[in-house]
C-alpha cells in the first residue's frame, strides 16, 4: 500500500490482477481491475544502457531501474557495492551511498529486502534509543510496505516490530515529525513462566504507510509500582515475518546470530499516474514492448443479475468481472431460481452500493429432532444478516494519492471515510458514491449517470418550468412570478446591503476603538504606568503637581500633533506647543526613541522631575504613557535655550556679562539643590548649555533629566554606564564609570567657560583642527594667555577682579581629579559673592593685562602645584591616563 502517488511497471503475463494487493476487511483486496482492460504498448523510444553496467554485487542480482555507476540507474535508484577484505573476500550491497544494506530484490513486485539492526537494552539500563531505519536523505522513491505478492489474502503480511524481554515499554517514533506512531509493552511477573515475554507492533494496521525513518525508544516499567521483575535485556528489531524463521529463544539467549530483514517498496515518483508519465516519453520508465496497463472497464459478458439479486461491480461472477478475488461471487444456476453464493458459505439476498452492504444468509442444511424417536429430516434456514464492506484500510485522503488503485474512478463520484466493527474492533476504510444528481456505480468508468429530475416530479418539486441539467435541474418561474420575485429580491437585497453596511461601519468603529484601547493599555503597562501611578499617589505634594494625561487630552492640546504647533525637532524627537483644557500653555515632548532602555530613561525623567520643586528647574506637569514612547508635558519656556542665545550665527551674543553671571548663579543654585537640598541626591549627568532654558525674563531653568540618576545621601558615587555629551563629559567619570556630584561640577565648569569665551565646547579656529574648549583653556592657562579666550563683550563689561576669580573658579571646576573640585554649593556661594561686588568698574582690563596674566600665572601655578602634590604618590598609570584623556579631548 503506497500513500505517495507514483507508478510501477508490470511484467508480461500478469493478467487479472495488478502488481499490488492490499488486505481489506472481510479479505477484500484493492488492485487494478483485471481482465481485458484497455491495453497500451510502450512507445518505440529505446533507453540504451552502457554495456559495462554491473548486474550483481556478491550473490545479489538486480535490474534497472537499480544500478551501479554513471548512466546505469534511474535517478534515486543508485546502489553502492562495497568489498570486504575477508578470507574469502565478500561484498555487500547498499542503497544510495552506503547507509542501508540490501539483502535481496523482488523485481516483479517492486520489493527491496534490507537489513535492519537488532537493538539491545541491557538489564541495568532504564532507557535506550536507536534508529531502525532512516531514508530521509533518499529520493522519495521508497516506502515501508507489506509483502503483497501472495495470492491468498490470509497470507498477506507486513513489516513488524518485535520487542522481547521483561518489563519494558517500546515506542516507535517517526523521525521526520518526532511523533510516536505506535507502542507496545512487555510485563514479567514473579510467577511468569517465561523470562522472555514479547510484544509486536504491526505496520499493517497503520492508516498511513509513508514512514521512511523510524526510531525505537525503550524504557523500563516501574518494577516496584507494578510488582514486576527484570531478569533479561530487551531486544527489539524490525523484520518481515515471511523471512523470520529463527528460534527466538536462541536469539534472546545469545546462542544464535540473527539477520533481520525488512521490506521496502519502490516506485517511480516523477509523475503521479501512468497516464501522465506516458505523455513524457523521454522519462517514461516502462520501455518494454510487452508491458500492459489497465483501465477500470468491464467485459461485455459480465452478469448483472443472478436470480432475483442484482450484481454490481466491484462484485462479479465471471473472470475479469470483479475487482479482485475478495469480491468474487458464484451464481448457482442449477437451483430454481438461481442463487448467488459468497465465499461458498453464504447466500446473497441483496447488495447495496450506496450503503456498502451485503444481505446474506447461511446456506440450508439438514438436521433431526431426535435420533431416538424419529429420523424425519427438517430443513433449517439461518436468519438473514448484513455484512458491511469497505475498500481497503486507507482513508480517502491517502487512497486518492495513488490514482492507479483508487476505487472511485467515475468523474462524478466522491469518496467518504467509513468505520465498521470487526470482532469488536473499529476498522477504517472508504466507500464510493455517486455525486448528488447522479446515480449508478461509482466503481466503474462512466458508471454514474445523470438523474432526470424532471421525469420524477414527485421526488423533485418544481412550481414552474423544469429543465434538466448535468447533476441537477433548474426550475424557471412564470413571467409574473419572475417580476414579483425580482422586485422582492431587489428590495430585500438593497435593504439587507444597507443594513449590513451600517452595521459594518458601526462595528468597525467599535472594533477600532476597542483595539486602540487595548493598544493604549498595553503601552501603559509596558511604560511602567502602574508603578508611576503608585509613585505619584504615594506623595500628596507630587500628586498635586503631576498628572498622568490620557492620549485624548494630549491630542486635543496639540490639535492632533499639528505641524504648526512644532516648537523644535531633532534627532531625538519633536517638541510641540500645547494648550490644556485649563488654558495652561505647555511643551509636549514627543520622542522618536523606541529602545526599552531609552523608554526607561523617559520614565526616570518623570520620576525625578515629579519630586522636584525649584524655581530654576523646569516644572513637570505630567506625562502620557498610552503611546509606544511616553510623552512628557512640562511648562512652556518661551525664550529658547542658553546655547541659542550664546552661540548665535553672527557671533554677536546679546547676553550681557551681568545676565551671564545671573544665569550661571541660578543654574549653580539649581544644581546645588539637586545635589544636597532635595529629599534624595540627584545627579543630572547631562549638564550643558542646551539643557538650560530661558524664560521671557532670561531666568534659567534646567531641563532634560532623562539621563539623571538618584543616589542615596549616605553614598558618594554610583557605578553606571557612561552617558553624557561630548565636550561636557567628566574625564574621571569617563575612565572609572563612577558617577559623582563632581561630574556635574565639571560639566558646569564647561558652561562657565562658554559664558566667559562665547565659544562652543568643541570649536574650530579658522582652518585648524577641532579643539576641545576645556583642554584649550587649560593649555592657555599654562601658557599664560587665558585672557585671549575671553569674549570681547565680556572683556568690556566685566571687571578685572570678576574675570580673574571666574577664571580661577573655572580652573577649579575642570580639575582632572574630582576630589580637588569644589561642590556645587561652594560654586553657588562663589558666584553669589561675585554679584554682590559693586558694579562700578575698575581700570580697563587691557591696561593691566600683564599684571593680570601674572596673577593668573601665580594662581595657576598654585593649582598645578596642588595637582602635582596630590599625584606625586600615585602610580605611573595615572600619568598615562592623563595623557590618554588629553589626546582624547584634543580632537582631530
Amino acid at each position: 500500500m503506497l500513500v505517495t502517488s507514483g507508478r510501477r511497471c508490470s511484467r508480461e503475463g500478469r493478467e487479472g490482477m495488478g502488481s499490488t494487493e492490499v488486505l481489506l476487511l472481510l479479505f477484500l483486496t484493492l488492485g487494478p481491475i483485471g481482465s481485458t482492460g484497455e491495453e497500451n504498448t510502450s512507445t518505440d523510444i529505446t533507453f540504451p544502457l552502457p554495456s559495462n553496467c554491473p548486474k550483481s554485487c556478491g550473490n545479489i542480482s538486480f535490474e534497472y531501474p537499480f544500478g551501479i555507476g554513471s548512466g546505469c540507474f534511474r535517478p534515486g535508484f543508485n546502489l553502492t557495492c562495497m568489498s570486504h577484505s575477508t578470507d574469502p573476500p565478500t561484498r555487500s550491497l547498499f542503497l544510495g551511498d552506503g547507509t542501508v544494506e540490501v539483502i535481496d530484490f523482488d523485481m516483479d513486485n517492486g520489493i527491496v529486502y534490507v537489513k535492519t539492526p537488532i537493538v539491545t537494552m541491557g538489564v541495568d539500563e532504564d532507557y535506550f534509543n536507536h534508529t531502525l531505519i532512516d531514508l530521509r536523505n533518499f529520493p522519495f522513491s521508497f516506502n515501508l510496505l507489506a509483502n503483497l505478492t501472495s495470492s491468498s489474502a490470509d497470507s498477506l503480511t507486513s513489516n513488524k516490530i518485535y520487542v522481547a524481554g521483561c518489563s519494558a515499554n517500546a515506542y516507535l517514533v517517526d523521525l521526520a515529525t518526532n511523533t510516536t506512531v505506535d507502542s507496545c509493552s512487555t510485563t514479567c511477573y514473579p510467577n511468569s513462566s517465561s523470562p522472555h515475554e514479547y510484544c509486536t507492533i504491526s505496520m499493517y494496521y497503520w492508516n498511513a504507510m509513508n514512514f521512511t525513518s523510524l526510531e525505537i525508544r525503550l524504557t523500563r516499567l516501574n518494577q516496584n509500582e507494578h510488582h514486576l521483575f527484570n531478569t533479561s535485556p530487551i531486544k527489539a528489531f524490525m523484520y518481515h515475518p515471511n523471512n523470520f524463521t529463527e528460534d527466538i529463544e536462541k536469539i534472546l539467549n545469545g546462542t544464535e546470530t540473527l539477520v533481520t530483514m525488512t521490506t521496502l517498496a519502490y516506485y517511480m515518483a516523477d509523475y503521479p499516474t501512468c497516464k501522465e508519465a506516458k505523455n513524457h516519453t523521454m522519462t517514461y520508465a516502462c520501455r518494454s514492448n510487452n508491458n500492459k496497463t489497465f483501465t477500470p472497464s468491464l467485459p461485455n459478458n459480465c452478469s448483472t443479475k443472478c436470480g432475483d439479486v442484482d450484481i454490481f461491480f466491484p462484485f462479479g461472477v465471471e473472470e475479469g468481472c470483479y475487482r479482485d478475488k475478495s469480491f468474487f461471487l458464484t451464481c448457482i444456476r442449477a437451483t430454481k431460481p438461481p442463487t448467488l453464493s459468497f465465499q461458498d458459505y453464504y447466500m446473497v439476498v441483496n447488495m447495496s452500493l450506496e450503503e456498502g452492504t451485503l444481505a446474506v444468509k447461511k446456506k440450508t442444511y439438514d438436521y433431526f429432532f431426535s435420533f431416538a424417536y424419529n429420523n424425519q429430516p427438517f430443513i433449517g434456514l439461518e436468519e438473514i444478516f448484513i455484512l458491511n464492506w469497505i475498500i481497503t484500510d486507507q482513508s480517502c485522503e491517502y487512497a486518492q494519492q495513488n490514482t492507479t488503485t483508487f476505487a472511485c474512478v467515475d468523474q462524478h463520484s466522491s469518496c467518504s471515510d467509513k468505520k465498521i466493527n470487526s470482532n469488536g474492533q473499529k476498522i477504517s476504510g472508504y466507500r464510493c458514491q455517486c455525486n448528488n444528481g447522479y446515480e449508478g456505480n461509482p466503481y466503474l468508468l462512466n458508471g454514474c449517470t445523470d438523474i432526470d429530475e424532471c421525469s420524477v416530479p414527485n421526488n423533485y418539486f418544481c412550481n414552474g418550468t423544469c429543465i434538466n441539467t448535468k447533476g441537477g435541474y433548474q426550475c424557471l418561474p412564470d413571467k409574473k412570478q419572475t417580476v414579483l420575485l425580482g422586485v422582492t429580491i431587489g428590495v430585500s437585497t438593497g435593504s439587507g446591503l444597507l443594513l449590513l453596511s451600517i452595521s459594518f461601519i458601526i462595528l468597525r468603529r467599535k472594533w477600532k476603538k476597542r483595539k486602540q484601547k487595548k493598544i493604549r493599555e498595553r503601552h501603559f503597562h509596558q511604560n511602567h504606568g502602574l508603578l508611576l501611578q503608585q509613585l505619584i499617589s504615594s506623595n500628596e505634594d507630587v500628586a498635586e503637581r503631576t498628572k498622568i494625561f490620557s492620549l485624548d487630552e494630549i491630542e486635543k492640546a496639540t490639535n492632533n500633533f499639528d505641524e504648526t504647533r512644532v516648537l523644535g525637532s531633532g534627532g531625538h524627537g519633536t517638541v510641540y506647543k500645547g494648550i490644556l483644557s485649563d488654558q495652561r500653555v505647555v511643551a509636549i515632548k514627543k520622542s522618536k526613541i523606541v529602545k526599552k532602555s531609552e523608554i526607561d530613561q523617559f520614565i526616570n525623567e518623570v520620576a525625578i522631575l515629579s519630586q522636584i520643586n525649584h524655581r530654576n528647574i523646569v516644572r513637570l506637569f505630567g506625562c502620557c504613557l498610552e503611546t509606544e514612547v511616553p510623552l512628557l508635558v512640562y511648562e512652556f519656556i518661551s525664550n529658547g535655550t542658553l546655547a541659542d542665545h550664546l552661540h548665535v550665527s553672527d557671533g554677536n551674543s546679546t547676553l550681557s556679562w551681568e545676565a551671564r553671571l545671573r544665569i550661571a548663579t541660578e543654574t549653580a543654585g539649581a544644581l546645588a539643590y539637586l545635589h544636597s537640598a532635595a529629599s534624595i541626591s540627584i545627579l543630572h549627568r547631562d549638564v550643558k548649555s542646551s539643557n538650560i532654558l530661558l524664560d521671557d525674563h532670561f531666568m534659567a531653568k534646567i531641563s532634560d533629566f532623562g539621563a539623571s540618576r538618584l543616589i542615596p545621601l549616605d553614598e558618594t558615587h554610583i557605578i553606571t554606564v557612561i552617558q553624557g555629551t561630548f565636550g561636557y563629559l567628566d574625564p574621571e567619570y569617563y575612565q572609572t564609570s563612577q558617577l559623582t556630584e563632581k561630574s556635574d561640577v565639571y560639566s558646569f565648569g564647561v558652561i562657565l567657560l562658554e559664558l566667559l569665551t562665547g565659544k562652543k565646547p568643541v570649536f574650530s579656529i579658522e582652518h585648524e583642527n577641532r579643539q576641545n574648549l576645556s583642554m584649550y583653556f587649560l593649555q592657555a592657562m599654562k601658557e599664560k594667555h587665558s585672557f585671549n579666550l575671553v569674549e570681547d563683550r565680556v572683556m568690556k563689561e566685566g571687571t578685572k577682579q570678576e574675570l580673574l576669580e571666574i577664571i580661577q573658579l573655572i580652573e577649579m571646576c575642570l580639575k582632572l581629579n574630582g576630589i580637588e573640585r569644589p561642590t556645587m554649593k561652594e560654586v553657588e556661594h562663589k558666584l553669589q559673592s561675585f554679584r554682590r561686588i559693586g558694579k562700578k568698574k575698575e581700570n580697563p582690563i587691557s591696561e593691566g593685562m600683564e599684571e593680570t596674566e601674572y596673577l593668573l600665572s601665580d594662581s595657576s601655578y598654585t593649582f598645578s602645584d596642588s595637582i602635582d602634590q596630590t599625584t606625586e604618590g600615585m602610580s605611573r598609570n595615572y600619568s598615562l591616563e592623563k595623557e590618554f584623556l588629553w589626546s582624547l579631548y584634543n580632537l582631530r
